[in-house]
């Protein structure tokens, strides 16, 4: 039997704890909820949970150091709840490493949508690396002495120094990875990670390369790999090497 998906609901507001604890339940999740940082700490130190959605707005310790201090440890996805209109919140939340975002008020379908897409990312790659059923999933990009494992979702440094990716970075990596030499513009970028276009003004891919760059590149002011195309996108520039 497959193992049910555990989905961590963090909100202060009781009646989209219950809402969503409800809605996802029937759409074949286990789900937990909690109202603060407390309780989620407590609920994450029981098992493991494969996803969290995490309201910015909470009582005590909000959103964006919540997802900070789960980010320095985990690559557990994270969908950010935000407020409406709130620009600002979702840039914040991504920077910290938040996987997506979903403005207030929402509809409970969008939401699962989400969900799907980045577990999809998660959850099935990991299945696949153990079943062995993929031979593409057992690839393992080599570029400038990093190596990017498509199953395993890992990236070691040059130095073989396991390097800590929220999913959607590596998801970002991998898009990079598999296009090298190719500009590849924000909406390509958006459907390549996230299976969907970008809104007008989506800056969400932009603090993606951001903290991307943070990572990969020894100066991410002066990025060699990652390389901006004014009005155009992102190239990138290494050489890739596929190893089976």
């Amino acid at each position: 039997m497959d193992r049910v998906s555990h989905i961590l609901v963090v909100d202060d507001d009781r009646e989209i704890r219950a809402l969503l604890t409800r809605f996802l339940g029937d759409h074949g999740y286990r789900v937990s909820a909690a109202k603060d940082g407390g309780e989620m700490a407590r609920i994450l130190e029981t098992g493991q949970v494969d996803m969290i959605i995490l309201d910015v707005m909470l009582p005590g310790e909000d959103g964006f150091s919540l997802c900070r201090k789960i980010r320095s440890t985990s690559s557990t996805p994270i969908i950010m709840l935000t407020a409406a209109g709130g620009e600002v919140d979702r840039i914040v939340g991504l920077e910290m490493g938040a996987d997506d975002y979903l403005s207030k008020p929402f509809s409970p379908r969008e939401l699962l949508a989400r969900i799907k897409a980045v577990l999809r990312r998660t959850v099935l790659a990991g299945t696949l690396s153990l079943t062995g059923k993929d031979s593409a999933g057992a690839r393992v990009l080599v570029f400038e002495g990093w190596r990017l494992n498509l199953a395993r979702r890992e990236l070691h440094s040059p130095q073989g120094a396991l390097v800590q990716l929220s999913a959607g970075e590596f998801d970002l990596l991998v898009a990079f990875a598999e296009h090298p030499q190719r500009v590849l513009n924000r909406d390509q970028l958006l459907d390549l990670t996230r299976g969907r276009s970008a809104a007008p003004f989506d800056r969400s891919i932009d603090v993606q390369v951001s903290r991307l760059r943070r990572k990969i590149e020894n100066d991410a002011a002066e990025a060699v790999m990652i390389k901006t195309v004014r009005g155009g996108g992102y190239l990138f520039a290494a050489n890739v090497m596929v190893e089976k």
